[in-house]
């Protein structure tokens, strides 16, 4: 009869997890749900934190690899880059959002959970100055872990920025 228990409850936690909305456990080991943005509701949030955004394409079409969008992106990471540019101090210009054509997974850009920044001596600074190095990205970019867990990637013309949670907002 315990061991019907454990397993429906087991049960009831790996659906909550695979659900639509849902993903990511929380320290008592429940799913909780991701609130998706629009890209109107991001880019408000942005210019109020007086971060900037451009697009090698000069638009916002999701589907489009030169667009910079930011629909369907997680709260928590929008939050998380306004988090970023209250500590640091630093300018920052988003270059990648939700946009097709970057890498796949459910932590991935597409799925809401990551941003690109532009390189500045500022934010460099700040990343490797306050975050733990936790070694090299399987393909070459070095990364740093924020203190809330976040995971900081040096690519080659920007910073690819993995957001598990707001940072701290």
């Amino acid at each position: 009869m315990r061991v019907r228990a454990v397993l429906s409850t087991l049960a009831l936690v790996l659906g909550a997890l695979f659900a639509p909305g849902f993903g990511v456990l929380t320290d008592a080991g429940e799913a909780h749900a991701v609130t998706k943005l629009t890209h109107a509701q991001a880019t408000t949030m942005f210019r109020n934190a007086g971060i900037t955004w451009s697009s090698s394409g000069g638009c916002s079409d999701r589907n489009t690899p030169t667009c910079t969008s930011f629909d369907q992106l997680n709260q928590a990471t929008a939050q998380g880059a306004v988090t970023l540019k209250k500590a640091s101090g630093c300018a920052l210009n988003i270059t990648g959002g939700t946009e097709t054509g970057h890498a796949s997974g459910t932590y991935s850009h597409w799925n809401g959970y990551k941003l690109d920044f532009a390189l500045n001596t500022c934010v460099s600074n700040y990343v490797t100055g306050s975050f733990a190095y936790i070694g090299v990205r399987g393909d070459g970019a070095p990364m740093y872990r924020s203190g809330s867990g976040n995971i900081y990637a040096k690519e080659g013309s920007h910073w690819d920025v993995l957001y598990y949670n707001c940072g701290g907002c």
